[in-house]
């Protein structure tokens, strides 16, 4: 076997300590992208700045997308991988300030790390069981602090088991506060009438790559088939014929939401991808596909953002892995296939932000965790996060 670049850096640092395997891989994934891109340096463009106050104008929006699944970088920075990220390439990270090193210290599963995510707080719940989050989730603090409508924040979520994202078991929050989610592949479900219709759709209608026997109980503010025409102003008929022409369950949970930005203009909108995780297949061609479609459905959600007046130069979009994949040389993982060893390389990954006043084309190395997206959403909005032990990261926030 011929070693690649990315082999050849994980022996090296095989008896390194994490943070040392961290930091070597944001430096080769900034290195990389100064050759293609010409990225500059954070610290050229950064200067020593205090944090605006948490004042977030009225008329500012947030979408954030995750790769629920992990991308490694063998397959996306890496030279040999770049050829299928070409949108993130040559269109995204031009314009983006991109983090070169994010870690996750929480627990590796696609459900409990998102929530993670969307709480700023790292959750420690079954990753399979049907529960909310513990702690608030950003939605529920920009309602509750902005004072905004049901209608102002919603998830379009990949799996049935993530119903419950959009609002926590916190005391202080909870039932009624939270984001409006919306499953596609539930609602598509539903409309199916027959099971030569059902035959048709198999390939939308995978819910879990890891775990395909789980079905979790649904529960939650998830809006069901009958509420679709009021909510999305979509015919049922007219969903499930889009959906057939589609490829992929992530290309039906993006045009629910384009349906949903030129419906109700939420100011947070979040969409977790997961195409990606058919890796846990086994099948190295498909997890390829999912990287390439995720690649490009981020930029057609960017130009979605552009072209949409109540979007257009007032709106922050965030991209982010919810967590890596295990590497070819660990004995105790799968490679591209799991992520289950829990070691630096599937715990460390990046982000790009995206957006007015977000400075282009720079690279940042030093290590941010990924809790500290909803405190930054926070100075963003004009919210406090104040239950999140993350922090706002200062190169979007000033």
């Amino acid at each position: 076997m011929i070693a690649t670049p990315r082999m050849r850096l994980l022996q090296n640092l095989r008896n390194a300590r994490p943070e040392e395997v961290g930091h070597a891989i944001s430096q080769t994934r900034r290195n990389f992208l100064r050759l293609a891109t010409g990225a500059a340096a954070a610290s050229t463009v950064f200067g020593p700045s205090p944090l605006r106050a948490l004042v977030g104008p009225r008329g500012r929006k947030a979408v954030v997308v995750t790769f629920g699944g992990g991308a490694r970088d063998e397959e996306t920075f890496m030279p040999d991988g770049q050829e299928n990220i070409p949108h993130l390439l040559n269109e995204l990270i031009p314009q983006a300030t991109f983090f070169s090193q994010v870690v996750n210290k929480g627990i590796l599963g696609h459900y409990v790390a998102t929530a993670s995510i969307v709480t700023g707080v790292y959750e420690t719940f079954n990753n399979f069981a049907a529960v909310s989050p513990d702690n608030p989730t950003v939605f529920e603090y920009y309602r509750k602090d902005q004072n905004r409508p049901a209608t102002d924040s919603w998830v379009v979520a990949p799996s049935n088991g993530f119903a419950r994202i959009g609002e926590s078991a916190h005391k202080a929050y909870g039932p009624g506060m939270g984001a409006g989610v919306i499953l596609p592949k539930r609602l598509l479900s539903a409309a199916l009438t027959s099971m030569s219709d059902g035959a048709r759709y198999e390939h939308l209608l995978k819910d879990n790559y890891e775990t395909p026997l789980h079905a979790p109980t649904l529960a939650g503010r998830q809006i069901e088939l009958n509420q679709m025409a009021d909510v999305l102003k979509l015919s049922v008929d007219d969903f499930s014929r889009h959906a057939r022409s589609l490829a992929s369950p992530d290309e039906m949970s993006v045009y629910v939401a384009k349906h949903l930005m030129r419906e109700f203009a939420p100011s947070l909108l979040w969409v977790t991808l997961h195409d990606i995780d058919i890796a846990h297949s086994g099948t190295f061609s498909l997890y390829l596909d999912g990287i390439k479609r995720s690649d490009r459905l981020c930029a057609e959600l960017w130009q979605a953002i552009q072209s949409n007046p109540e979007y257009a130069n007032k709106t922050t979009m965030f991209i982010l892995p919810d967590f890596g994949r295990d590497s070819d040389i660990d004995a105790g993982g799968n490679g591209f296939q799991h992520h289950r060893t829990g070691d630096a390389m599937s715990r460390t990954t990046w982000m790009m932000a995206l957006g007015p006043n977000v400075k282009q084309n720079v690279v940042v190395d030093r290590a941010v965790e990924s809790i500290d997206l909803v405190p930054t959403l926070g100075a963003l909005l004009g919210f406090n996060a104040r239950y999140s032990p993350g922090k706002p990261i200062p190169e979007v926030t000033v």
